[in-house]
């Protein structure tokens, strides 16, 4: 019984039904996770690349084996042609002349396959074979003086070369004297043994780079393909869902294994930072849900203060200012809440505008007055921006606002207050400063100014007005900074594209 035979008798009969049970599990809609698991992958490129590149250094290794192993038989082959013709001409020449019939002697010259012998010294040549006459002129071949092309390149001549070629082999006498010993043998037996050998030595070499190449492979494979793939799974499996449990990281500790452990951190701050982005989420909707009711009911109390400013009792009267401080600064604690609260900016709408009529109408809304903190402007003539009219106005009102406020907050000031705004354009930029001579800004909060809910005011401030400005400021492809602040005052500087 064949072994197909024996598979089919060991394997249980299907039901008549099987293509119908078939069509419709391919009908049922597969999870598509499982479902990239059952399709069929053409192999993998990173595989398949490894895979090329050891097939090719494996012929590269059989290659650089092949080459000087048919060199150095043939030049072995010519060597043993060589010797054996000499010693065969030492002992012709040491009998007496006419002792050794010429029958004989061309018997033990011709003994290693040789058809000519010629021996070189001081000069002469001395024939001590005589060459048949040949269909081709036979090629030299010289051992004495031979360079590495020549060496590697004369068994391919043998191989692909004409059956009737001959060769022409000098080489320097091992046992007599003379200049060289130059024999001629006929090629083709030469041609069959150097065959044989190349055939012996390219399966050898090419089992022993296989299985080199095998070995290279699959250490290749174990050592990376399998952890790369592993942490290419994890990678997929996370982008398709980040909750999912990641794989535990390997013990290794080279490079492979420090990836996984960076990996595995990388993901698990990802997951808290998702999980802290939908507690923030929701904590964003409850506090617009809930400042949406809170304007409401203060939108009733400054209607309600404002019909109690026509009341003619004095407490009512004197408590009142206090109230309405108190409302204006929940209202616009509430306004700046909503404003930080939107996903985003709008995208600023570029126009060009003076910068002087921009800082003359900030100035009016942040409160800025002749006979209280004034401004100062120290601007060039005409001197003109490319910028969102409103972004800008609100950046240059947070700024101004904030200068006045502390200035006025100071309570061992004695003299006005003065908010001075430069500006210069160089290398396409545009440096708009806007310097206060107020009490500046604590060390504790120079380095957080600009972080959310950080104020210097604690009873007035929002710490919302300078990380708005930052944002619409870096909307515009520019930024805010704090330059500086002292005792002498502060300074920030407004840097957008011209």
């Amino acid at each position: 019984m064949t072994e197909r035979n024996a598979i089919e008798t060991r394997l249980p009969t299907r039901p008549r039904d099987e293509t119908g049970r078939i069509a419709r599990l391919k009908a049922v809609r597969l999870p598509d996770v499982w479902r990239e698991r059952l399709t069929p992958r053409a192999p993998d490129g990173l595989s398949s690349r490894l895979l090329l590149l050891t097939v090719a250094f494996t012929l590269a290794v059989a290659a650089l084996i092949i080459v000087p192993s048919a060199a150095s038989f043939q030049e072995r082959w010519l060597m043993d042609r060589l010797q054996g013709a000499e010693l065969a001409s030492v002992g012709v020449e040491a009998l007496p002349y006419s002792a050794v019939e010429d029958s004989t002697a061309e018997q033990l010259l011709s003994i290693g396959g040789v058809q000519s012998v010629v021996v070189g010294e001081q000069g002469v040549r001395r024939l001590l074979l005589q060459a048949p006459n040949l269909p081709r002129a036979p090629e030299l071949i010289d051992l004495r003086q031979r360079n590495v092309g020549a060496r590697l390149l004369d068994p391919w001549k043998t191989l692909l070369g004409h059956p009737d070629r001959s060769i022409r082999v000098q080489a320097k006498p091992r046992y007599r004297s003379g200049d060289f010993i130059e024999i001629l043998a006929p090629a083709q037996p030469l041609k069959t043994e150097l065959k044989s050998f190349l055939l012996n030595s390219l399966t050898m070499s090419l089992l022993i780079a296989v299985v080199a190449g095998a070995l290279l492979y699959a250490s290749l494979s174990f050592l990376v393909l399998a952890p790369l793939r592993r942490v290419t799974r994890a990678i997929e499996r996370f982008a398709a869902d980040p909750e999912s449990a990641g794989e535990t990281p390997s013990d290794r500790h080279d490079e492979i294994g420090r990836v996984e452990r960076e990996l595995a951190r990388m993901q698990e701050e990802v997951r808290q930072s998702l999980r802290s982005r939908a507690r923030l989420v929701a904590l964003g909707e409850a506090v617009a849900k809930i400042n949406h009711d809170l304007r409401n009911m203060l939108t009733s109390a400054q209607m309600a203060s404002e019909r109690l400013s026509s009341s003619s009792d004095p407490l009512v009267a004197k408590a009142l200012p206090r109230l309405e401080r108190a409302l204006g600064r929940a209202a616009a604690l509430a306004r700046n809440v909503l404003e930080y609260g939107k996903s985003e900016e709008a995208a600023p709408q570029r126009q060009k505008m003076l910068l002087a009529r921009v800082v003359a109408v900030a100035a009016e809304d942040a409160g800025l007055e002749e006979d209280g903190v004034r401004l100062v402007r120290a601007l060039p003539g005409r001197f003109t921006v490319n910028a969102d009219s409103d972004q800008l106005h609100r950046i240059l009102v947070n700024l101004m606002r904030n200068a006045r406020q502390a200035i006025e907050s100071d309570p061992a000031r004695e003299k006005k207050g003065r908010i001075r705004v430069w500006a210069e354009a160089s290398d396409g930029v545009v440096a708009i400063q806007i310097t206060d001579d107020g009490p500046g800004i604590p060390d504790r909060l120079a380095g957080r100014l600009f972080e959310p809910f950080v104020s210097g005011r604690a009873s007035e401030g929002t710490g919302l007005g300078l990380t708005i400005s930052r944002e619409l400021a870096a909307n515009h492809g520019g930024e805010l900074r704090l330059l500086g602040t002292g005792p002498e005052g502060t300074t920030f500087e407004l840097r957008l594209p011209a």
